[in-house]
């Protein structure tokens, strides 16, 4: 067999991960796998006749990206809703659905995805722009939803009497009737009623999904939300030799569900192919500041009456974590408050005292606020801080309500990336899409250059190397392919990222001029651009 490499990157500033040889100038590839990295004089030997050599023109490569937090199916559906990330106002809300329903004129229902709060003042507001189909409308981060009339009709909501459990809210006028704001668990009440794409449609979807997340440099998600069903979704485009994105799928396990459930997360763990597996199980153990569920050690600033207890008490939540943990299962578990935090923290060292300590690198995701107290318990514990950069709020400018939901009082403990780092965690980042962007960028840009609320606040920010191995090395820790992915080295995986710039020559600012050239994944190039000098 030939020794030579089908693809070798030159000339250019290789950040390889790798602690005992972190910068090269060339990396050659045959097959999936890394073969050199090293000198461009010391690739010329893994040089043959039919060897692509890509002049890197001193851009900087990077491992494929590893997105920590994701929705990946979720979110691929939701693309084929009416897109609201961008609506600033009704008028623009308007525009977006009623140019939706002109394009769906056979569709059931009017949906729209990425909505932010504050916008849309009741259902009355969306009868006048749709009221001869039902309407449902999801918040960006997927806690609320409002609804028009007829879509409350139509899941028996309108009038009092039928309600939402746990966590959940219809929220209701002076005289009882829905408003249209629909908070957690409530969703699920019209959300439920509307039609599943056929599984055609998913897969188009989805791989209409993958192509522009491999467009911008990620190669590797871990899924946060999914049963056997849905991995069987990646598992089937793998088998067809149409993946090109690696996707970690846990079992989700809901407050309702018994320990016999879990076998299922027991037989996904048994999947483990070259894109799709399992091996893992996500609980939510609060909701969101946005909408007054997450849980906290102290009352909202804005709203001291709201006081939710929590998805799982921490009875209930050691209990079945313990029997995930004892099948040997990863845990990612939803914690925005510092009062979910810290019940998590606890019901992990109390796993370890029932079934003994091991290398469980059980997670904690968001970490939206956390009490100093629980800083080094990370470490203590070897739980993994899972966060994801965009969820901050990137000024006081920007009129976001989370600020005024915390108070200023936990500002300096919020979004505390630099605090959990040098207390010795580590720190694994991701963008949580479709609540946030998935290009890596935007993340890494409020991670390096998000402002103070207040000038007695500490810097929390990162810096671009941080950001990189946060997205790089220890995000394949926080999924234990540390040996196989994450960084540029010898017989790893060959997932790979050119960016058209020199990353390091940019200043903080300037990190979004940044964007993918080329992304290779499991040794084949599935995204390019020419490069331009």
């Amino acid at each position: 067999m030939s020794s030579k490499a089908d693809f070798i990157i030159r000339n250019a500033r290789i950040f390889t991960g790798d602690k005992t040889n972190p910068l090269a100038e060339a990396v050659a590839v045959k097959g999936n796998r890394i073969v050199f990295v090293g000198t461009n004089d010391g690739a010329n030997e893994f040089q043959g006749e039919s060897t692509r050599v890509i002049d890197g023109e001193g851009r900087t490569v990077t491992p494929g990206f590893i997105d920590s937090h994701f929705h990946l199916l979720w979110g691929s559906i939701w693309i084929g809703s009416a897109q609201l990330y961008e609506a600033r106002n009704m008028d623009d809300v308007k525009k977006a659905l009623q140019t939706f329903a002109a394009q769906n004129q056979t569709n059931e229902w009017v949906d729209g995805r990425g909505i932010k709060y504050g916008i849309i003042p009741s259902r009355q507001a969306l009868d006048e722009i749709v009221s001869d189909r039902p309407v449902y409308i999801n918040t960006y981060d997927g806690h609320t939803s409002w609804a028009n009339t007829k879509a409350l009709e139509m899941a028996g909501i309108l009038q009092p009497g039928k309600e939402a459990s746990g966590v959940g809210m219809v929220v209701r006028d002076e005289n009882g009737l829905a408003t249209g704001e629909l908070r957690e668990t409530a969703i699920n009440l019209v959300s439920d009623l509307l039609p599943e794409p056929s599984d055609a449609r998913k897969r188009e979807l989805l791989k209409m999904a993958i192509a522009k997340i491999n467009a911008t440099g990620v190669t590797s998600v871990h899924n946060m939300n999914g049963d056997m069903e849905e991995l069987m979704v990646y598992a089937a485009l793998e088998d067809a030799g149409e993946m090109t994105l690696r996707v970690y799928t846990p079992f989700w396990i809901k407050p309702g569900m018994s320990e016999e459930v879990l076998q299922e997360a027991a037989e996904m763990a048994k999947i483990q192919g070259e894109y799709a597996r399992g091996g893992a199980a996500k609980f939510f153990m609060d909701g969101v500041w946005e909408s007054y569920t997450a849980l906290n050690l102290d009352p909202y600033a804005d709203n001291a009456e709201a006081q939710p207890d929590g998805i799982f008490s921490l009875e209930h939540f050691t209990r079945m974590a313990a029997a995930c943990d004892k099948l040997g299962l990863q845990i990612f578990v939803h914690c925005c408050g510092d009062g979910a935090v810290r019940r998590v923290l606890d019901g992990y060292e109390a796993v370890q005292t029932l079934n003994g300590k091991r290398d469980s690198r059980h997670r904690v995701e968001h970490i939206e606020v956390i009490h100093p107290d629980d800083l080094p318990r990370f470490k203590e514990l070897g739980v993994i801080a899972s966060m994801q950069t965009s969820h901050a709020p990137f000024s006081m400018s920007e009129g976001d309500v989370w600020p005024a939901r915390t108070g200023s009082e936990r500002w300096p403990r919020s979004f505390a990336w630099r605090d959990i780092k040098n207390a010795g965690a580590h720190l694994a980042l991701g963008s949580d899409w479709t609540v946030a962007p998935f290009d890596p960028m935007i993340n890494l840009h409020v991670a390096m250059n998000r402002e103070l609320w207040s000038p007695t606040d500490p810097d929390q920010r990162l810096t671009l190397e941080e950001c990189i191995l946060g997205y790089t090395r220890d995000a394949a820790y926080a999924e234990f392919k540390e040996n196989e992915k994450g960084q540029i080295k010898e017989g790893y995986l060959a997932d790979l990222v050119l960016f058209t710039h020199d990353l390091f020559a940019l200043k903080s600012e300037e990190i979004m001029t940044a964007k993918s050239a080329l992304t290779m994944v499991n040794g084949k190039v599935v995204f390019e651009t020419p490069l331009s000098s």
